[in-house]
Formats: structure tokens, C-alpha cells, sequence
């Protein structure tokens, strides 16, 4: 394969003279450990592995674009995340971040809850063998038939997100003569450091019921009154990809100070909290994430300070990382298709791939990071922008990156941190097939959901 330059966009000199891109890292060919999962590396031929597996030989057996998801890794940081909260508080990963039978039981083996916010999430959870009750269940409009799938398992907790929604399962769990554990969702009215659509605590969006007004404290009396339901708690959701703790600070207070106008009013301690998810990963080497035991640490003396400050009993503290546990563990494996330079702009890469794969540079205009994993090369670093085969203007991988200048067809490229939100919200667009999720530890690598057939999608066209 001829590795020959291409007449390329500006070198990074030229770039940085603009002010806009940063500077490319003094050698392309070394990895930044914050963007990779724990295994990944390059071996004596300068090839990417990952579990001790080159590549090469991934993309030989399982094709690309494929998803490569690194099973220690992910095993580790589920056991980080549990030993930072310890006994005395609960791990819940958030399913919507990436769901699969297998991860389902990675996780009840690490000792990890789960959250689900779907009937086929749920379904998938119990049909892996998550016990019913280390299960809680989200949503914002939850179907009657869902609530009675969840109700029948027994699982753990519901957590409601409005006034229907607290008839709606009170009713459903009399009918089954059992008292629903619950929880309140409450918006509390934090504005998050996120992108817009992602932000979930300000009043103006559709999660949960608002603090401001004393609708949180209105859903409390009726839930309280319901014999169906078994309040325990509150929860509070504020966004996603947050790296600041002062939002948590003030979601805690102002959760806190809930707490204490139930006991106040009710003569109810309430015995537990659940402070979301959210907390971020790095996408690029400019983002800088805390460590599971700094966060819990944060958390625990935020919770503690502000329910003395209220007399009031520490409640159980609940965490749903989802991202932080599965994002750093994944990358998205590609060939290099055409690569079209703009002169005095940056190069097009085109991959195999695109927005059916990734969908959140198009949806939250998010950040990626990007190398050349088949090789080496000495050759000068160009501005380049990995975009997708779909026809969709927008339809971009990596907004702006640097590779080598001699990058050309058939190149193996790699985009990290994609284990999070890219196959669980994957499309058919422009009747793409979906990727395979492969598991790779210790040298073996399988399949754990398979690639999408032509034949698939025409099963599925009955018409």
C-alpha cells in the first residue's frame, strides 16, 4: 500500500497563527493515556493493541467500523467506583450509557446496582440475571405496561417524575398488593456546565418535578399518602459531563433542605439520596476528569455538612456513573476511505463510519480525539476533520484534529473514549448496519452484540 503524502490542508504552523486549533502533541505516535482505555498500547511494529490484540488482526476478523471495548478496564473501574463509596452507599450504573447482556453481568459480578429507563432496558437486565431488586428504574413518561413489568420483578426502586406518575404506580403496585419502593426525582434548579440539550436540572425541561415552586414538596404529601408506595428518597439528576463539583454542592443543599421541611412537616426522615450521574470523562487531552474516590469523597462531605448544618440524619448517599464507567473504556475502529485536502483549510478524512455510529459530534457538537493505529509516521502533522460516508453535511467524526500528512486509503484510525452514548444511540441511517460491540481481555476477543446484517434490516421491512 503506498504510504505517499497527500497535497494536504495548513501544516500546524500555518494553524496556529489563526488562533483557533491547539497545538498538535509533539509526536502523533504517542498515546495519551487520559483519552485510552488502561490496556491499550502500541506494540514493536507501532500498531495500536488493546488487551494485548493488535489492531490488524481486530480489523481482519470483526471488520470496522467496530467497537472495541476493553473488559479489564471496564471491570476496574466498576470496582473503583465501588470501593470509592464503600458499603454504606450505592453504585448505580446507568444503562443508558451502554447496554448489553454481558456488561449486565460484568456488573452484578463487580458488586454494581444498575439503572434502567426503558422496558428494554429492563428487559435486558433481568434476562442477563441482575437481581430485580439492585435494579432502579427512570423515566420521564414511563407506559403502564413498563410500570407493571417493573413492579412484577420487584425491582429495587422506581423513581418518579410526576404527578400521573405517582397515581400510576401506586395503582399498579396496589393491584399487586405490594408497596413500591420510590423515590421523587426534584429539578433543583441547577444550571450545569454542559451543552444545552444535556442539562438536566434547570426548570424549563422535561425531568422530574421543580423544586422552586413547592411542587417537590406537593409530589411528597401524595406519595406519602399512597399505601401503594414506599417513599425512601429524593433524587436529583443536574446534567451530563460535568467536571465543576460546585453544581453537586448545590444540588445537595438545596436536596438537603428538602429533606429537612419533610421532617419538619411529616415528622419523616427520609432515609436515602440519590445525587445522579453526570460526572465526565476525557474526550481530549484538555479535559481533565476527577477520580471515583475524589468524587466520593466530595460527595460524602457535601452530604454530611449540609444534613448537620440541618440536624438531620445522613441519609444513604446513591451515585449513577454511567460514562465515567464505560466511555474511557471503548474505541471505534475505522479505515481510512478518501481523504480530500482544502488548501489553506484542513484535509477531509472520510472512514467507513459516520453519525450511524456517533451521533453526539452532530447532536452536542462534542469533542473527539483521533490517531493513526494500523502504523507509525514521521511525516509533519496536517489539520484534518474525520467525517462520516452518510449524506449529511454534518455528518463529522472529529470536528478538528491533527494526523500524519502521509495518512492515505486503507489506514486503520482510531477515535477513543466512545464506549458511552455512541452504539446505544447508533442508527440505520442511510440503511447503515449498526457495529459490532467486541470484548477484548487478555489476549481473547468476542463478539458481545453482533453486527447488523442487510438481512436484519430487511426482516425487519414486512411492508
Amino acid at each position: 500500500m503506498s504510504r505517499s503524502a497527500h497535497p494536504a490542508g495548513p501544516r500546524h504552523a500555518d494553524v496556529l497563527t489563526e488562533g483557533h486549533y491547539s497545538a498538535p502533541a509533539a509526536d502523533l505516535n504517542v498515546l495519551d493515556e487520559k483519552v485510552w482505555s488502561r490496556t491499550v498500547t502500541r506494540d514493536a511494529d507501532g500498531a495500536l493493541t488493546v488487551g494485548g490484540i493488535a489492531v490488524a488482526r481486530l480489523a481482519e476478523e470483526f471488520g470496522t467500523p467496530a467497537y472495541f471495548l476493553d473488559e479489564s478496564d471496564f471491570r476496574a473501574r466498576c470496582r473503583a467506583w465501588a470501593d470509592a463509596f464503600g458499603p454504606d452507599a450505592d453504585v448505580f450504573y446507568a444503562g443508558k450509557a451502554f447496554l448489553s447482556r454481558a456488561v449486565v453481568r460484568w456488573l452484578k459480578e463487580e458488586g454494581l446496582n444498575l439503572d434502567v429507563c426503558s422496558g428494554g432496558e429492563l428487559t435486558t437486565a433481568l434476562d442477563a440475571g441482575m437481581p430485580a431488586e439492585r435494579i432502579a428504574f427512570h423515566g420521564n413518561n414511563k407506559t403502564v405496561a413498563e410500570i407493571e413489568r417493573a413492579v412484577e420483578a420487584g425491582v429495587g426502586r422506581i423513581v418518579l417524575d410526576s404527578f400521573q406518575e405517582i397515581v400510576r404506580v401506586a395503582h399498579i403496585a396496589r393491584s399487586h398488593a405490594v408497596r413500591q419502593r420510590v423515590q421523587i426525582r426534584v429539578t433543583v434548579g441547577v444550571e450545569a456546565h454542559t451543552h444545552e440539550f444535556i442539562a438536566t436540572a434547570h426548570e424549563d425541561q422535561k425531568f422530574g418535578i421543580a423544586l422552586a415552586d413547592g411542587q417537590a414538596a406537593e409530589a411528597v404529601r401524595r406519595a406519602l399518602a399512597l399505601d401503594g408506595l414506599e417513599l425512601i428518597g429524593v433524587h436529583s439528576h443536574i446534567g451530563s459531563q460535568i467536571f465543576d463539583m460546585a453544581g453537586f454542592e448545590v444540588s445537595a443543599r438545596r436536596v438537603v433542605q428538602l429533606l429537612a421541611e419533610i421532617r419538619d412537616e411529616h415528622g419523616v426522615e427520609l432515609p436515602e439520596i440519590d445525587l445522579g450521574g453526570g460526572l465526565g470523562i476525557a474526550y481530549t487531552s484538555e479535559d481533565d476528569p476527577r477520580e471515583p474516590h475524589e468524587i466520593a469523597k466530595a460527595l460524602s462531605d457535601i452530604v454530611t455538612r449540609e444534613c448537620e448544618a440541618a440536624k438531620l440524619r445522613t441519609p444513604r448517599i446513591s451515585v449513577e456513573p454511567g460514562r465515567a464507567i464505560v466511555g474511557p473504556t471503548a474505541f471505534t475502529l475505522y479505515e481510512v476511505g478518501t481523504i480530500k485536502p482544502l488548501e489553506g483549510l484542513r484535509t477531509y478524512v472520510s472512514v467507513d463510519g459516520g453519525m450511524s455510529d456517533n451521533i453526539r459530534t452532530a447532536l452536542y457538537d462534542a469533542e473527539y480525539s483521533v490517531a493513526l493505529v494500523s502504523r507509525t509516521s514521521d511525516a509533519e502533522p496536517m489539520l484534518v476533520r474525520v467525517v462520516g460516508k452518510h449524506c449529511e453535511s454534518g455528518d463529522i467524526v472529529v470536528k478538528d484534529a491533527f494526523l500524519p500528512a502521509d495518512l492515505a486509503p486503507g489506514d486503520l484510525i482510531a477515535v477513543p473514549a466512545t464506549g458511552a452514548y455512541c452504539r446505544s444511540m447508533a442508527s440505520n441511517y442511510n440503511h447503515a448496519l449498526r457495529p459490532p460491540v467486541v470484548a477484548v481481555r487478555d489476549g481473547e476477543a468476542r463478539v458481545i452484540v453482533r453486527r447488523e446484517t442487510e438481512e436484519d434490516l430487511l426482516r425487519l421491512d414486512v411492508g
